[in-house]
């Protein structure tokens, strides 16, 4: 019988892509450098949330698809059906990274106190 996670209140299941070991210039990185690259995947699930987060309105911050950003601590590892899988809550997050059209103005937030 096939398995699949189903994460629970604020958890989300996310699958790891490789890290990407060729720079632009052309430049490999070779396994095992003392600083690793930052660590990215694919969000597969997402829980409901906590139970106060709808009274207040929060919403879960990501949706399955989302390319996500999380630091090498997070979570925990778990293997179903032969696939590596993280386990982690959506505020150990690091960031979702989103594609960006060349045309389009960056809208970036400024504090000019």
């Amino acid at each position: 019988m096939k398995q699949q996670l189903r994460p629970l209140f604020d958890r989300v299941v996310i699958k790891e892509l490789d890290p990407d070991r060729v720079r632009r210039s052309g430049l490999v990185i070779p396994p095992g450098s003392h600083e690793p690259p930052p660590q990215h995947g694919i969000v597969l699930r997402v829980g409901p949330g906590l139970d106060w987060w709808q009274q207040a309105g929060v919403r879960m911050p990501v949706q399955p698809g989302d390319h996500v950003v999380f630091p090498a601590a997070a979570g925990t590892w778990i293997d179903v059906e032969e696939e590596r899988l993280l386990v982690c809550r959506v505020g150990e997050l690091l960031g979702a990274l989103d594609a960006i059209d060349g045309d389009a103005p960056v809208d970036r937030e400024r504090d000019d106190d």
